[in-house]
């Protein structure tokens, strides 16, 4: 059982660098063997424990020398300036997955694959999420830049949709395909293009994905 009860709720998007579809979301190696990744989250409603977490914005960057679940990765987190010293701490303990029950969502399980947790950041947090038309874009001043864009017909232009249906997904049940670039300068070094991204409006809590 979980140890403290938190979650979070809104809107989030990722970015790494396999291509469209991802091979990890089918139980496959990633593309070209290796795993970087960052996830943004805007927390419509949020907690840990009595402590609110409503409005603010988030960040995990990852890199993984092999597959994910090889271990031996590093992460970062990027935590909005906007939360008060009792909010950063809730936050950080959210996005290592602290408390959480053993394997239940990714943020425990991607911080039990990391053998380095380099220190979180605090920083203004430019995050746009639209996840009806598949856009997003994340600035992190002087350490992160993505941006997000659905899939284009290669023969058209035009819009192009797919989605990922995982029922036991430990990052979400459902989740919108798009196309996507990074260019990270943190302590997770990251640096793709036109690469793998999706968006997802789902509850992480300490005992799941709701």
């Amino acid at each position: 059982m979980s140890n403290v009860d938190w979650a979070i709720k809104g809107p989030h998007f990722m970015n790494c660098n396999c291509d469209f579809g991802c091979p990890c979301q089918f139980a496959a190696p990633p593309t070209d063997g290796t795993c970087r990744a960052v996830v943004a989250w805007h927390i419509d409603e949020g907690h840990f424990g009595d402590v609110r977490l409503d409005g603010l914005v988030a960040v995990n960057t990852y890199g993984w020398p092999g597959a994910i679940h090889e271990g031996n990765g590093e992460m970062q987190s990027i935590i909005d300036e906007r939360a008060d010293d009792q909010q950063r701490d809730a936050l950080a303990k959210v996005l290592r997955g602290e408390g959480a029950e053993q394997g239940s969502t990714m943020l425990w399980i991607y911080h039990a694959m990391c053998t380095t947790v380099h220190e979180p950041i605090v920083s203004a947090i430019d995050l746009t999420v639209d996840m009806a038309h598949r856009n997003g874009k994340l600035s992190v001043p002087g350490i992160l830049e993505t941006s997000v864009e659905s899939l284009k017909n290669a023969v058209t232009g035009a819009d192009h949709r797919a989605r990922i249906d995982l029922p036991a997904g430990k990052e979400f049940t459902l989740a919108e395909v798009a196309s996507g670039m990074t260019k990270g300068m943190g302590a997770v070094a990251l640096d793709f293009s036109s690469s793998h991204a999706h968006f997802a409006d789902s509850v992480m809590t300490s005992r799941g994905i709701e």
